[in-house]
């Protein structure tokens, strides 16, 4: 059986999971080849820092680990960078913190979530102010919620993302972003290529939810439209750089940034550094003969 990891442990992955990210070019993001949208690899460096330790607090409910994150990256920064990753993040760091098989651990980690948890996650969301919100006319995070966290998420699926992934269990972790990094790595291109590889796999495979806020579904299609051909033009690797640096700075121009994608790619590393950790420690446990 995959053991429990502390809260030690988690916290560590989770700040190595946000310095790849931002280690792999990733065209209309901010990261280490290229900043932008006002914003620094040093403030995302920070705000890693700062948010680890309350994510990965041993025994916290979901719209703790969310908001208490939150309030200390904007206490450090002054502004959101990760609301999105914490969102993804926080259900990965409770399921992580239990022993037995990890997506169970996470699917039920989804259904436990209850009315304090909307509560606080929509505290989080006001106190982060993310590019695009509005007002909404079910479940407004401006309003004391009435529903669990859960089912405040269903009702954004269909123009958020991450709210999705709360409906679905995080099946774009499962479908999208573990097979993309897993085929990556078994063609050999080493980090942050195998990183850029994932991000590239979300921004291909649908629209993404922060560039379709901000500029709108016909935008947000183009984009991803241009992200699947260049996915599938060629293998990734420093050959191509100039190509994804040239469609980095297109995007930028536009002050397009795809930040959902960004976000699902942090879960994603994130994510498999976990599964790795608990069945390293597993094997250990059983003198090297496997999980039991």
């Amino acid at each position: 059986m995959a053991r429990a990891l502390d809260s030690s442990v988690i916290a560590r992955l989770y700040r190595k999971a946000c310095l790849a990210e931002l280690a792999a070019l990733k065209p209309g993001n901010v990261h280490v080849f290229a900043e932008g949208h006002g914003m620094t690899v040093a403030d995302f460096e920070a705000s890693a820092n700062a948010s680890a330790e309350p994510l990965a607090r041993t025994g916290a409910r979901i719209g703790e680990r969310v908001l208490d994150a939150v309030e200390a990256t904007v206490a450090r920064l002054g502004m959101n960078t990760n609301l999105g990753i914490l969102l993804l993040s926080a259900p990965i760091a409770a399921a992580a913190e239990r022993p037995g098989e990890l997506r169970a651990n996470l699917g039920a980690t989804l259904d436990s979530l209850d009315v304090a948890d909307a509560a606080k996650v929509y505290a989080a969301i006001r106190r982060a102010s993310p590019g695009g919100l509005g007002r909404s006319e079910s479940h407004d995070v401006a309003e004391p919620p009435r529903v669990t966290l859960r089912e405040a998420m269903a009702a954004a699926a269909g123009r958020d993302r991450i709210a999705r992934a709360y409906v679905t269990g995080f099946e774009d972790l499962f479908a999208v972003g573990l097979p993309a990094l897993h085929e990556a790595e078994g063609r050999g291109p080493a980090e942050p290529w195998t990183v850029t590889a994932v991000y590239l796999a979300f921004l291909a495979a649908v629209p993404d939810s922060h560039i379709a806020r901000k500029f709108g579904a016909e935008t947000a299609e183009r984009i991803r439209e241009r992200a699947a051909a260049i996915a599938a033009g060629s293998e990734l690797g420093p050959a191509n750089g100039d190509a994804l640096l040239a469609f980095d700075a297109e995007l930028k121009g536009e002050g397009i940034n795809p930040g959902t994608s960004a976000d699902f790619t942090v879960a994603t590393i994130f994510l498999n550094a976990v599964a790795v950790e608990r069945k390293i420690g597993a094997e250990s446990l059983a003198g090297g003969r496997g999980p039991g």
